[in-house]
């Protein structure tokens, strides 16, 4: 019942914030935030080299940099309280992976950019 009870909710705050077409609008955006971030530096880039295959909602970046120091970018940004569970996943290339979808405010995926660059600088200083 809990879990009918959490899909309900769900589907209400959907609704809410104007359909299935403003959640997709809002994952979008995020994602264009990403994109641009990425545009604007040779050190990063989208883990799927055909645009076609880029997630909206979970994002997946490369960085340039040995995977040991991607570990400690996902480190300090986890010990600065900015990003939790930001590493790629297991079986993926050493990188990062950031939640777009619809439930994560433009904002706060833009306010994150500059803290990965500041992670980016710190492990290659």
């Amino acid at each position: 019942m809990l879990c009918v009870a959490d899909y309900l909710d769900a589907l209400d705050w959907v609704e809410a914030i104007g359909g299935t077409s403003a959640a997709a609008a809002r994952s979008e955006a995020n994602l264009g935030v990403v994109r641009d971030f990425v545009a604007d530096r040779p050190w990063i880039d989208f883990l799927a080299r055909d645009p076609a295959t880029i997630s909206s909602t979970s994002v997946c970046l490369t960085v340039d940099v040995p995977a040991d120091a991607v570990k400690r970018m996902v480190a300090l940004l986890a010990e600065q309280g900015v990003a939790y569970d930001i590493g790629a996943y297991r079986d993926a290339p050493p990188g990062l992976r950031i939640w777009c979808g619809a439930t994560v405010d433009t904002d706060e995926v833009r306010c994150l950019m500059p803290w990965i660059e500041w992670a980016w600088r710190e492990v290659t200083a």
